[in-house]
């Protein structure tokens, strides 16, 4: 899409993601060779938002998503018991009928090229997203939040033991 395509649609927001206006028309994949729909699919954010998550933490090199107050609300959520992280934290979507855009956040492990990373997470994400759903991924932002420092992760969360007798 063009930057002149997005704002002549009067259907399509901040990225050009074209919205549905009450009924949609058939999507050409539920469309029988007899011209008749079969239904309609519809894809929750939510969907998008985990898989891309997932596809994002399988990449060497990520070692968490989210920024600050995510993680650390991430890390009280793993401490309850049966309570797990989220999938889709750090992640943000907007989805379209047939398209989606697609906003992370990564801490990254130190040493590791941050455009050499950002180039595979936005790889993954756009090949797990576009074959689970079948949506076109027209973006992958990526906002780099923090460097992970091995060793270094205990000391500021205040649940490192202390050296003191008890």
């Amino acid at each position: 899409m063009t930057g002149s395509a997005m704002t002549d649609n009067p259907r399509a927001d901040r990225t050009g993601i074209e919205r549905s206006a009450g009924t949609s028309a058939a999507d050409s994949r539920g469309a029988s060779a007899h011209g008749g729909s079969l239904g309609a699919t519809t894809i929750a954010d939510t969907v998008v938002q985990k898989v891309a998550g997932l596809a994002t933490r399988e990449v060497a090199g990520v070692h968490a998503l989210g920024g600050g107050a995510s993680r650390a609300f991430g890390a009280l959520r793993e401490r309850i018991p049966g309570a797990t992280a989220s999938a889709g934290q750090g992640v943000s979507v907007e989805v379209g009928e047939r398209q989606t855009a697609i906003d992370l956040q990564i801490l990254v492990e130190y040493g590791v090229p941050i455009a050499d990373l950002a180039r595979s997470v936005r790889r993954n994400v756009v090949g797990a997203v576009e074959r689970m759903t079948g949506l076109e991924v027209v973006e992958v932002n990526i906002a780099v939040t923090d460097v992970h420092i091995p060793g270094a992760d205990d000391a500021d969360d205040g649940t490192a033991e202390s050296g003191r007798v008890r």
